[in-house]
């Protein structure tokens, strides 16, 4: 963080790559020094950035995810609550759609520091990333759009989770729940899902409602189910360890090396 370069950005732009400053804003030595700093922060795992003509290809096309995502949700003057939020990309994306404010929330000191060296040059204080977890937040601020995508699947009781969210929201508060999902019945992971060892149970998308309706949910759509694929999550250098290639079964790429389903994404929203 100390090696940031000091630079104004020139042009600001919000949109799937989300963009400060143009690479002549600074000269060959700065963009050196940048690119070098940024680099110490790896591995990025949302993304894409590009910083002063420094591109940051993130493991995850995180655009590809909010493309699927914001068609249904209204952030028009929201204040948004972004749990699990990563390294911020989806904070940016939000305020490009309309939202007040973004506090996002995520117990990696590694993607909070990722934020904070794009922040640093964004001099933009509505989208925050904080290290916390939910359950350091208590009740009270009233949020008008919270955000749970990628997490309920790594904890131990997903419902609890849900119940959490729940607390965090009023009577107009939409929730945004993205998570993996199987067909049939949920599946309990002992060891390991794709190679990632903290996953405890994959939903079906029944019980994924179930849980949504149980917290106090009145309305719950589902409005997207897609399948990752490796155009989406991919090792690149900017995260060069292994990602979806590696995790399927090379024999059979709709299972998963330890003989699962292949990775599918559902996303529900839902309201009182």
């Amino acid at each position: 963080m100390a090696d940031l370069p000091a630079a104004v950005p020139r042009r600001v732009s919000l949109d799937d790559c989300v963009t400060f400053g143009h690479a002549r804003d600074l000269d060959a030595a700065g963009r050196a020094q940048l690119a070098d700093a940024l680099r110490g922060l790896k591995p990025w795992r949302k993304g894409p950035f590009r910083l002063f003509g420094v591109q940051i290809d993130a493991e995850w096309r995180s655009d590809l995810k909010w493309a699927r995502i914001a068609p249904h949700v209204d952030l028009d003057g929201a204040h948004v609550l972004d749990v699990g939020c990563g390294n911020g990309y989806y904070g940016w994306r939000m305020l490009e759609a309309g939202a007040a404010s973004v506090t996002g929330i995520d117990p990696s000191l590694l993607f909070v520091l990722q934020h904070a060296a794009v922040a640093y040059y964004a001099d933009d204080p509505r989208n925050l990333v904080l290290p916390l977890t939910l359950e350091d937040v208590e009740p009270g601020r009233t949020f008008d759009t919270v955000f749970s995508m990628g997490v309920v699947y790594h904890r131990r009781d997903p419902a609890a989770h849900i119940r959490a969210l729940a607390r965090h929201a009023h009577r107009d508060t939409v929730v945004v729940l993205e998570s993996l999902v199987v067909d049939g019945s949920p599946i309990e992971c002992p060891d390991r899902y794709a190679r990632m060892p903290n996953v405890h149970l994959i939903p079906d998308v029944a019980t994924l409602a179930g849980w949504l309706g149980a917290a106090g949910f009145a309305t719950v759509r589902l409005v997207d189910r897609s399948v990752t694929t490796s155009a989406e999550q991919r090792s690149t250098p900017w995260m060069t360890y292994q990602s979806l290639a590696d995790a399927l079964d090379p024999a059979d790429p709709t299972r998963t090396v330890e003989g699962y389903p292949a990775p599918e994404r559902a996303v529900m929203i839902a309201s009182r």
